[in-house]
C-alpha cells in the first residue's frame, strides 16, 4: 500500500486532502459540541448560582434601605432541596429567616414607640388637665388637688424607671452579684414588700416554701424583684377574697418558684405573648389600672440572666394563673 501511494504523487494529495477534511470536520464538530457544553453550564450557573445571588444583592440593598418586606423566592428552597445539599437554597432560607427577624424589630421598634407615646400620654393628660382645672378656677387649690398631680407625676416616673431598667436589661448582660441564697428567704423578702397591699385589698397571700430547700445561686436583690413583679401582678389581677400562693420546689438542677393566683386568668392564645414589651391581654383595660406592661419583660431578662427560665401557664380566662421561674443551685 506505502508503495502505491509512493509511487502515485495524486492518490497521496487526494489522501491527505480527505485526512485533512476528515480532522477539520472532527475539530468544528467537537467546537460546537464545546459550545453547547459551555452555554448549557453557562446557563446552568447563571439560572443556579448567579441569578440567585443578584437577587439576595439587590434584596440586602432594599433591607439596607429600609424595605423590611424582601424575600428571596428560589426555587430550590424547599426541604427536599436541602436534603440534596443544595448550599443555596439554605443560604436562601437562611435570608429569608434574617430578613423576618429584621422586619419583626423594626415592627416592635414601631410598636414601642407607639406605646410609650401612650404611656406618656395618659399621665401627661392628667397633669394637664388638673393644671387647666386650677388655672380656670374650677378646682380648688387644696391638697387632695395636688395629690392627685403628685400621683400622675409617680405614675412617669415609675414608667421611666421601668424603661431604664428594660434599656440595661436588653443592652447587654445583666450585672449580678450572685451567691448561695435559701428561696424561703428571697420568698419572704417578696412577701413582706407586698402584705399591706394584699391586707388592703382583701386577698390571701399563703406561702409553700419548705425552709430545707437547697441554696440556689442568685443576686438577691434581683431575684425579689421578680417574685415582687410576680406577685404584684398575681395580686392587681386577683379580686378581694381571692388566694394568692407562693411556692417552691426542687427541680434538679433548678429551684422553680411559682406565684399562682385564682384572678381574672389568661386565654391560651395570649400566652406565647406575655413577656413582651407593653404586651396586653385586655386592649381595652385602662392604663390606671395597670403597670407600666414591661414588668414581666424585666423579670424575664433576669431571670435568663441567671441562667433560668420563666413560663406562664392558664387553664382559661376567670380561672387563675400561674407564672414560674426557675434559678440554678448553688
Amino acid at each position: 500500500m506505502q508503495a502505491l501511494v509512493g509511487n502515485d504523487p495524486a492518490l497521496a494529495r487526494d489522501l491527505y486532502r480527505n485526512f485533512s477534511a476528515a480532522i477539520d470536520e472532527v475539530l468544528l464538530v467537537a467546537a460546537l459540541a464545546a459550545a453547547l457544553v459551555a452555554a448549557g453550564v453557562s446557563l446552568f450557573v447563571t439560572r443556579r448560582i448567579v441569578t440567585p445571588v443578584q437577587a439576595m444583592m439587590e434584596a440586602s440593598q432594599a433591607i439596607a434601605a429600609g424595605d423590611y418586606h424582601q424575600r428571596i423566592g428560589v426555587a430550590a428552597g424547599s426541604p427536599a432541596a436541602q436534603a440534596d445539599g443544595d448550599e443555596l437554597a439554605r443560604l436562601a432560607l437562611a435570608f429569608n429567616r434574617m430578613a423576618e427577624n429584621l422586619e419583626a424589630i423594626e415592627q416592635h421598634r414601631i410598636e414601642l414607640i407607639g406605646d410609650v407615646a401612650h404611656e406618656l400620654r395618659t399621665p401627661l393628660t392628667g397633669v394637664r388637665s388638673i393644671m387647666e382645672g386650677l388655672v380656670d378656677g374650677v378646682l380648688p387649690a387644696e391638697p387632695e388637688t395636688f395629690l392627685n398631680v403628685q400621683r400622675e407625676v409617680g405614675r412617669l416616673q415609675r414608667l421611666v424607671r421601668d424603661l431604664e431598667e428594660l434599656s440595661r436589661a436588653e443592652a447587654g448582660p445583666i450585672s449580678l452579684e450572685r451567691r448561695p441564697c435559701a428561696p424561703a428567704e428571697l420568698a419572704r423578702a417578696a412577701a413582706v414588700r407586698l402584705a399591706p397591699q394584699f391586707e388592703d385589698k382583701g386577698v390571701i397571700l399563703q406561702m409553700d416554701v419548705p425552709p430545707d430547700l437547697p441554696l440556689v445561686l442568685a443576686d438577691s436583690g434581683r431575684a425579689v424583684q421578680v417574685l415582687t413583679n410576680l406577685l404584684g401582678n398575681a395580686l392587681q389581677y386577683t379580686p378581694g377574697g381571692g388566694r394568692v400562693t407562693l411556692r417552691a420546689w426542687r427541680d434538679d438542677p433548678m429551684v422553680a418558684i411559682a406565684v399562682a393566683d385564682t384572678g381574672a386568668g389568661i386565654p391560651p392564645e395570649h400566652l406565647p405573648h406575655l413577656f413582651e414589651r407593653f404586651y396586653r391581654v385586655d386592649k381595652s383595660r385602662s392604663r390606671t389600672g395597670g403597670g407600666s406592661g414591661i414588668g414581666l419583660t424585666i423579670a424575664k431578662h433576669l431571670v435568663e440572666a441567671h441562667g433560668g427560665r420563666i413560663w406562664a401557664a392558664s387553664a382559661g380566662s376567670g380561672q387563675g394563673s400561674t407564672f414560674t421561674f426557675t434559678l440554678p443551685l448553688a
